[in-house]
């Protein structure tokens, strides 16, 4: 099996031991994004929306790097601290992407990296 490492300077750089994203073939699997700047590595301020979107553009860096884009991606996994929030992801998803949309699950968990509100996951398939 053949594996490449995908990276980008454009997102986040790991803060663990993990990959930004491993090509296998024509899928390309995207370790989790939270809502840093690829700069300082800090969290984006500002509320929920805000910090979706540092989490999708920082998807979409990586799915550049592969060879692809966000509509590329045929599973997307959310992470929420606060399911409360779910609403408000979907707005801001719905910026994003086109309809078809990915599969996708959205799950409600205790605590994320760095105390991050969201974090995302995905599987792309390249053309």
């Amino acid at each position: 099996m053949h594996r490449e490492i995908i990276h980008s300077d454009q997102a986040p750089a790991a803060i663990g031991t993990y990959s930004q994203a491993v090509k296998v073939g024509n899928t390309v699997y995207l370790s989790g994004q939270i809502p840093l700047d690829p700069e300082s590595m800090q969290l984006v301020e500002g509320d929920f929306k805000t910090q979706a979107r540092r989490v999708f553009d920082n998807l979409s860096a990586v799915c550049r790097a592969s060879g692809g884009s966000l509509a590329n991606i045929v599973k997307l996994n959310i992470y929420l601290t606060d399911l409360a929030n779910f609403g408000d992801v979907n707005e801001v998803m719905a910026e994003y992407f086109d309809a078809p949309f990915p599969a996708r699950a959205a799950l409600g968990v205790k605590q994320l990296p760095k105390d991050a509100v969201v974090e995302m996951d995905a599987v792309v398939v390249l053309d």
